[in-house]
C-alpha cells in the first residue's frame, strides 16, 4: 500500500501540471495590453491552445501504444517545459501563439496519458475516486494560477514571471515520474490506427460515453462564458460584478471534486453520477426560474457541485469496460474535449438572436442527454 501510495504522488502532480494551460486564460489580458491587440486578434490564443485536442489525441492514442503511457506522459513534460521557456527567449505576438500551441499540445498527450497510466498504480475499485482526486489538484492549480499571476506582477519580469516557475515545476514532474517504477499492462496490439481507434465509437456504449464527454465539456466552456453576461442582463451588473459567478462556480467545483474523492470510496459511482446529474440540473433550473443574485448564485453553486465528478466517473467507466484497449479509449475521449469549442458558438448565436436567458435554457436541454446514461453505465 505505502508503494502504491508513493507512485501515485508523481501522477498526482501530474495533474497538477495539466492545469497549466488555464495560463491561456490568465495570459490574453496581459498580451492584449502589452500589444494593443484587438478582441479578435487575441482571441485567436485559446484556438491554438486547444485545437490540438481534436487533431491529436487519437494519435497519442497509438503513440501510447507504441512507447508506452509513463514516456509519453514525459513527452508532454517536455513539451511543456520547451513551451514555458519560449515567451523567455523572445516575447512578441508570434512567439507567444507559438508557446501556447506547444503548451496545448504538450496538455493534450498529458490528458490522453496519465488518465489510464493511474490504471496501473491503483485498484479498479478505486479508479473512479482516483481519477476525481486527480481533477480536484488540476482545480487547486487552475484556483492557484491567477493569485499567483498576480503575486508576480512586480517582479523584474513582471507578469511574465510564472512562465519559469511553471516551467521549472514541470521539470521537477519529469524528474520525479521518470524516477518512479511504473509497470505498465501491455496493449494487445501495438499498431492500431486512426481508423481502428475511430473504429470504437461503433461500439454503442463507447459512444455514448464519448458524446458524454462533448456535452460535458460544452457545457462546462458554455456556463464560463454565458454566466458573467446573464447575471448583467438578469442581475444590472457591472461586468467585474458579474465576474463573481464565474469564481463561484470554479470553487463550487473544486469543492465537489474533493468531496467526490473521498464519497466515491463508499458510494456506488453509478449512484454518485445520477444524483450529481439531478443536482447540477437542478441547478440549471434554479438559475433560470429565479431572477434574485443570491438565488441564481446558489444555483450556480448547485450545478457546480454536480459537475465535479461527472468527467472522472465516465472516463474509469469507459477504461474499465474494455481495459485491454484503454490507451485509444483514453485518446477518444480526450478528443471529446473539443467540445469545448462546438457548444458555445451555438450558444452565441441563440443569446444574439433572443437572449441570455435563451442561451441559458438551451444549456440545460443539453444537460439532458446525461440521462440517457442512468441505465447505461455497467
Amino acid at each position: 500500500m505505502k508503494s502504491q501510495t508513493w507512485k501515485l504522488l508523481p501522477l498526482m502532480f501530474g495533474f497538477f501540471i495539466m492545469g497549466f494551460v488555464d495560463v491561456i486564460g490568465i495570459a490574453i489580458s496581459h498580451i492584449k495590453l502589452d500589444f494593443q491587440l484587438s478582441d479578435s486578434i487575441v482571441n485567436t490564443i485559446p484556438f491554438f491552445g486547444f485545437i490540438w485536442f481534436l487533431f491529436l489525441s487519437v494519435p497519442t492514442g497509438m503513440l501510447m501504444n507504441r512507447i508506452g503511457r509513463k514516456k509519453t506522459v514525459l513527452l508532454s513534460f517536455i513539451i511543456q517545459v520547451v513551451a514555458l521557456v519560449l515567451p523567455l527567449i523572445r516575447y512578441d505576438f508570434g512567439f507567444m501563439l507559438v508557446a501556447f500551441a506547444l503548451l496545448g499540445i504538450g496538455n493534450t498527450l498529458l490528458q490522453v496519458a496519465l488518465n489510464p497510466l493511474v490504471s496501473n498504480v491503483v485498484s479498479p475499485d478505486r479508479l473512479t475516486s482516483t481519477l476525481t482526486l486527480g481533477q480536484f489538484v488540476k482545480a487547486i492549480c487552475s484556483f492557484l494560477g491567477p493569485i499567483l499571476t498576480a503575486a508576480v506582477v512586480g517582479s523584474f519580469l513582471g507578469w511574465k514571471m510564472i512562465f519559469p516557475i511553471y516551467g521549472l515545476l514541470s521539470l521537477l514532474a519529469t524528474v520525479w515520474l521518470a524516477c518512479t517504477p511504473i509497470a505498465e499492462t501491455q496493449p494487445e496490439s501495438k499498431n492500431s490506427s486512426i481508423g481502428s481507434i475511430l473504429g470504437l465509437l461503433k461500439d454503442r456504449y463507447i459512444l455514448l460515453l464519448f458524446l458524454g464527454i462533448t456535452v460535458l465539456v460544452g457545457a462546462d466552456v458554455g456556463m464560463n462564458i454565458t454566466l458573467p453576461k446573464y447575471l448583467m442582463e438578469r442581475c444590472s451588473l457591472e461586468i467585474n460584478e458579474a465576474g463573481l459567478g464565474n469564481s463561484l462556480y470554479f470553487f463550487s467545483r473544486t469543492a465537489g471534486a474533493f468531496l467526490g474523492a473521498l464519497l466515491l470510496l463508499r458510494l456506488s459511482a453509478r449512484h454518485f453520477f445520477i444524483w450529481s446529474v439531478i443536482l447540477a440540473l437542478g441547478g440549471l433550473v434554479i438559475t433560470l426560474l429565479f431572477g434574485n443574485l443570491w438565488a441564481i448564485l446558489a444555483g450556480v453553486i448547485l450545478f457546480g457541485l454536480g459537475y465535479a465528478n461527472l468527467f472522472s466517473i465516465i472516463f474509469s467507466y469507459a477504461l474499465q469496460y474494455r481495459s485491454d484497449q484503454a490507451n485509444e479509449i483514453s485518446s477518444l475521449l480526450i478528443m471529446g474535449v473539443f467540445g469545448g469549442a462546438i457548444l458555445p458558438p451555438i450558444l452565441g448565436v441563440v443569446s444574439d438572436s433572443l437572449d441570455q436567458w435563451a442561451a441559458m435554457a438551451l444549456l440545460a436541454l443539453v444537460w439532458l442527454y446525461l440521462f440517457s446514461l442512468f441505465h447505461k453505465l455497467r
